[in-house]
């Protein structure tokens, strides 16, 4: 969720790359998948909440959450499995299409586990 590959990351650099964007209809396109990344985000955050809401104390400990809780109580907070908090270290946006589009290829290869597939420019 809060990963460098997570939704949040993946939904602000599309709903920002956008503004780069040529013409309407890819600006249309970006914006379309950043809204789409929004309601994963919302769907995994969903998720946490209702695995965790009527976890007590002791349940919480043993699942490695108690540090968490601490910070943030039963509230979904966008950090990375490793505990560190997100930033927008985690989008890249140059304003250049090309350099966009295959930050956004690499970024969905990611994700997926594979190599990133080279674009011929």
């Amino acid at each position: 969720m809060g990963a460098l590959t997570g939704e949040l990351a993946a939904s602000l650099r599309y709903l920002s790359q956008r503004f780069g964007m040529p013409d309407d209809k890819s600006k249309a396109v970006l914006n379309d998948i950043g809204t789409e990344e929004l309601a994963h985000l919302e769907m995994v955050g969903t998720l946490v909440h209702q695995l965790t809401r009527d976890s007590s104390i002791e349940e919480i400990k043993k699942a490695g959450l108690d540090a968490y809780y601490t910070d943030h109580g039963l509230g979904v907070y966008p950090q990375a499995a490793a505990g560190y908090p997100w930033n927008a270290n985690a989008i890249a946006v140059k304003g250049d299409p090309v350099a966009d589009l295959t930050e956004d290829l690499a970024a969905e290869q990611k994700v997926r586990g594979k190599q990133p597939i080279k674009l011929r420019v």
